[in-house]
């Protein structure tokens, strides 16, 4: 039997859309299981407090899902939310990389 392919969970600002889509995509075609953040970049899309804040505790459950974070973050940068996002997966014990190196740490 063979074995569950490996869940990666992507963190990281979706502002990096093109960046977060180009990682899926290798991730994917290597193999992987790729859970993401939500995608709302299409003009109009307005997401409420409520919703921002449904979305966040969405995301933490996918990190759970994952077998280790993958970090997408251009030049280093790491948002507040994408701060949580690590400080979170550091405190459930999964593995947290990241695609470029972090233009300051995070501490778990």
């Amino acid at each position: 039997m063979e074995a569950r392919p490996q869940i990666v969970c992507l963190c990281g600002s979706t502002r990096f859309a093109q960046e977060f889509s180009a990682v899926n995509r290798d991730l994917t075609l290597a193999g992987t299981i790729v859970v993401a953040p939500a995608e709302f970049g299409h003009p109009g899309d307005q997401i409420t407090d409520e919703q921002k804040t449904a979305l966040g505790a969405l995301h933490l459950a996918k990190i759970d899902l994952a077998d280790r974070v993958l970090v997408v973050n251009p030049g280093g940068y790491v948002g507040e939310s994408t701060r949580r996002e690590i400080r979170y997966a550091h405190q459930t014990g999964k593995p947290v990389e990241y695609t470029d190196a972090p233009g300051s740490p995070v501490t778990p």
